[in-house]
């Protein structure tokens, strides 16, 4: 059987017409979210290493702020390299909208049962 995914000649690649400009303007697009996604990372990991966890609401702000930016990252990386960001505003919606509301019902699953095994724990140790 012949593997048709192999390309034999170079007729590809004659035919793909890119100019420097194009080529520029795409490695540009590739650092910018490289530089957007590690300065969000190392937000997120300078915090973790900062701040202590503690019981009080700045350790409650800090786990809230984590969530945050990593819904922001997801979102970007979905709006970026499925190239919904060139898409209409309304079809981003759709793709998006669906996937925040399975997250947020994740973290509230989460929450809710984790709530209710520490009350149990209390209750019963």
């Amino acid at each position: 059987m012949e593997r048709d995914d192999l390309i034999v000649n170079d007729s590809y690649a004659l035919n793909a017409h890119h100019s420097e400009a194009e080529g520029v303007a795409i490695r540009k697009k590739i650092y910018m979210v490289t530089l957007i996604l590690s300065v969000i990372t190392a937000v997120e990991v300078g915090m973790g290493v900062v701040f202590k966890r503690s019981e009080t609401f700045t350790w409650t702000a800090i786990k809230w702020t984590f969530i945050i930016l990593t819904l922001f990252k997801a979102g970007y990386i979905v709006m970026t390299f499925m190239h919904l960001g060139d898409e209409r505003k309304n079809l981003r919606n759709v793709v998006i909208f669906p996937y925040f509301m399975f997250i947020g019902y994740l973290i509230f699953i989460a929450l809710t049962e984790g709530a209710a095994h520490f009350g149990l724990d209390l209750k019963f140790h």
